[in-house]
Formats: C-alpha cells, sequence, structure tokens
C-alpha cells in the first residue's frame, strides 16, 4: 500500500481498518448531498476489487475534481483509464459540470498519462502545494459547448 499513499494526496500511511470504514462511512452522505462521489474500480464479470474514483463536486464554481487510486497488483491494465473516461462522462452528461481537473505527482507520469488518454489538457505545474512536498502537475477538461 505505500506506492499508492506515496502517489495520493489524502490516503493515510499505515492505512489501518478505521480509516477504511471511515472512508466508506462518509460516501452515502457525500452522495446524498451532491458533494462527491465515491465509487468502487471493479472487474465487470467478477466484482473483483481493483481501486475505486471518486469526483467531487464545486457547486458554487460549477466544477469538479476527479481522484483515482488502483491497487498495485492491477497496475498497466488500463483500469483507471476506463474508469476516468466513466467518470468524465458522468461529471459532464449527469452533474453537467462545466468543468473537471485532476492533479498527479510529476513521479508518477502514469497517471498523467491516463488523464492525456482521456482527452485532458495539461494547464499548468503546482510546485510544492502539499504536505508531501512535491510537484503536482494539473489537467483539466472543460466541457465542449
Amino acid at each position: 500500500i505505500y506506492n499508492i499513499y506515496k502517489n495520493t494526496l489524502h490516503l493515510p500511511y499505515p492505512y489501518r481498518l478505521n480509516d477504511a470504514l471511515s472512508w466508506i462511512e462518509r460516501h452515502h452522505e457525500n452522495f446524498m448531498t451532491d458533494k462527491n462521489y465515491d465509487f468502487a474500480v471493479t472487474d465487470k464479470e467478477t466484482g473483483e476489487l481493483f481501486g475505486a474514483i471518486a469526483l467531487s463536486n464545486n457547486k458554487r464554481f460549477n466544477h469538479g475534481e476527479i481522484a483515482y487510486w488502483i491497487g498495485e497488483h492491477y497496475w498497466g491494465n488500463s483500469y483507471a483509464t476506463e474508469a476516468a473516461q466513466s467518470m468524465l462522462q458522468f461529471a459532464f452528461e449527469e452533474k453537467k459540470l462545466h468543468k473537471v481537473f485532476a492533479r498527479y505527482f510529476s513521479s508518477n507520469p502514469a497517471s498523467g498519462k491516463v488523464m492525456d488518454k482521456i482527452g485532458m489538457k495539461k494547464e499548468g505545474m503546482l510546485k510544492k502545494t502539499c504536505h508531501k512536498r512535491r510537484e503536482v502537475s494539473g489537467f483539466s477538461l472543460l466541457r465542449n459547448n
């Protein structure tokens, strides 16, 4: 789990059972209040869990941020790409957001490739913007009007 932790902004390490339970507990309220949408990334046939993807919903500015993680054993199988593409469709078609953005650590270029594959365009690099003291790159996708 350390390799997932070092490439995510909010995942604690070590990751304890209470961390997972607390995270899961917030899903329903966040969904019902139109604040955040967390979905499992699973195998379509077996339901095996590969990871998770989320979309925040900033109603004031009509934009959202996607974030995702995939278990290390499943890296390189396009699960993040497929999930992110579906999340963008949800964001624009269902939630009618104006803009969706995402960030990734420069030490994790594979995440940036996912964003590139789904049509996001790089807007800039945020330097030393988080407690992990690493550069974060930002991609965004504007809805076509």
